[in-house]
């Protein structure tokens, strides 16, 4: 058995230093005072104020940070659920099954992915003010319940992965529709589905610009949260680091959870070949 080239490990050693040093300097400049992270030379060790930055970040009445997390876990799972679900159906129909226009609708598809999300935006905001939605939740979540780019890639991945004999087979053995999908293609599907959550989770979670203009201040995300932090005349640095630690917090944790599940459907799809 070959060993490893020693340069790999380097190569290896230094992408994780790299990944991980953002996260490190956020946590060191979250513990510390504003004094100490305007100070020269800055700070390269943790300080002791970490817990103290984090409570006076939830105890601020004008932010409501806490409301805020749970709004963005709720905007930013929904969608999740919704768009690998409804692009796992729509990818695994447009690749497998034949109907009329299929072609055609795909290309409708596709072409909603070449229209800037920005040109939307005013449109959007009229018609959320018309179903009366305007300041509640339910407005950032409805118009991203499904994605073109994610019907296109499971559509690409189901194409590729999945066989038209192993379909046929099936329904010769006589497994509907569904239970093809549930049984049969979705197992198959898991590793893209793992890679489009975590796209889509994060794409949600760190989404700015429509939160902040269809949320009133009773119902914001995280990000208009850190954004309240920062305004003003004077910036308390250490409290929005810490505000910014803790919104990427369920980052790291949603990341480790689907890369585990990418890895795992990725060995699992390599053992079976």
């Amino acid at each position: 058995m070959r060993r490893a080239p020693v340069t790999l490990y380097v190569a290896l050693a230094l992408t994780g230093l790299l990944s991980i040093a953002p996260l490190y300097f956020m946590l060191v400049m979250a513990s510390r005072t504003t004094s100490e992270i305007l100070s020269l030379p800055p700070p390269l060790i943790p300080g002791g104020e970490l817990f103290g930055n984090i409570e006076r970040v939830f105890a601020n009445e004008d932010v409501i940070f806490g409301q805020a997390l749970l709004n963005s876990l709720i905007v930013a799972g929904v969608t999740t659920v919704s768009v690998v679900v409804c692009s796992s159906l729509a990818g695994f129909a447009f690749a497998k099954l034949q109907f009329r226009g299929r072609s055609a609708l795909l290309l409708v598809v596709v072409g909603t992915m070449m229209i800037p999300v920005q040109l939307g935006l005013v449109p959007l905001y009229m018609l959320m003010n018309k179903l009366g939605l305007n300041g509640q939740l339910s407005s950032v979540i409805l118009p991203f319940l499904v994605t073109g780019f994610g019907v296109f890639m499971m559509r690409q991945y189901a194409s590729q992965a999945i066989p038209d004999e192993l379909i046929e087979a099936a329904r010769l053995d006589g497994a509907s529709t569904w239970r093809i999908f549930r049984s049969i293609v979705f197992p198959v599907l898991r590793p893209a589905a793992a890679v489009l959550g975590l796209l889509t989770f994060m794409e949600r979670w760190n989404d700015f610009l429509w939160p902040y203009l269809a949320l009133d201040a009773e119902h914001p995300t995280v990000q208009v949260a850190l954004s309240r932090l920062s305004g003003g005349y004077y910036t308390d640095q250490a409290l929005v680091m810490a505000g910014t630690l803790m919104g990427t917090l369920p980052l790291v944790v949603v990341f480790i959870l689907f890369g585990r599940q990418i890895i795992g459907g990725i060995m699992e799809g390599g053992l079976k070949a």
